[in-house]
């Protein structure tokens, strides 16, 4: 099952996700609105020709595994190296009454502001409708959150892992991770999560949490001109 997690983007995109997609032939991407992630069956030669009737000027797209060159109408933005990892089958999680409320399409707007600040990783305004959503709030602002976006088969993702600056180092992650998790666990579901190479902390604290490297690949950030 975890050979799925080689090219996650195309088989989310393609299999769970499909109602959330836009694209042809051997190209997809979120529909507006959602994270904007591109997706390729061969990660060795993308078709760019065939997703870029659905891309705009302007917006910026995340794209894994791919380090060729960059297609004409094409700019990069960003290149570094992401890890993927997997949490071991079988290891015990506990939960505990951390106060955490199941975000909802009227947290959305708060939802995208923390991302925007803390950047998790691609998120847009509907990313919330991917999956199941935690959040902890203080005096009516959400100032953590964590919830899944990309599954397929039996794999299902831990994402928008964030904390404001304000509440970091109270272990608010920590536990936000827990409930998603344990939710995964209840429906028979193995969790896995990306994380940039460089984050030594976060990696850390994922290792904490059952989970182990399964493979490091390159990332793009790109957009159209």
């Amino acid at each position: 099952m975890l050979h799925l997690l080689d090219n996650i983007f195309w088989n989310t995109l393609t299999g769970p996700h499909a109602k959330f997609a836009s694209g042809q032939g051997a190209a997809r991407r979120y529909a507006p609105g959602f994270s904007p992630i591109l997706a390729f069956p061969d990660l060795k030669r993308p078709d760019f020709a065939a997703i870029a009737p659905y891309c705009q000027p302007g917006e910026s797209f995340y794209c894994s595994g791919w380090s060729g060159p960059m297609p004409a109408g094409w700019r990069l933005e960003f290149e570094g190296m992401i890890l993927c990892m997997a949490r071991e089958a079988g290891r015990p999680l506990s939960d505990d009454d951390f106060e955490a409320v199941r975000l909802a399409p009227e947290h959305a707007a708060q939802a995208l502001e923390l991302a925007k600040l803390t950047n998790p990783g691609p998120f847009g305004p509907r990313t919330l409708e991917l999956g199941e959503y935690f959040g902890h709030f203080r005096d009516g602002r959400l100032v953590a959150m964590a919830g899944e976006r990309m599954h397929a088969g039996s794999l299902r993702e831990v994402s928008g892992v964030c904390t404001h600056p304000d509440y970091v180092g109270q272990g608010y992650a920590r536990r936000l991770m827990t409930k998603v998790i344990v939710h995964q666990l209840h429906h028979q579901q193995i969790p896995f999560l990306h994380v940039m190479s460089s984050n030594e902390r976060a990696q850390e604290l994922y290792e904490r949490l059952g989970f182990r490297d399964y493979r490091e690949t390159v990332v793009r950030v790109l957009t159209p001109v």
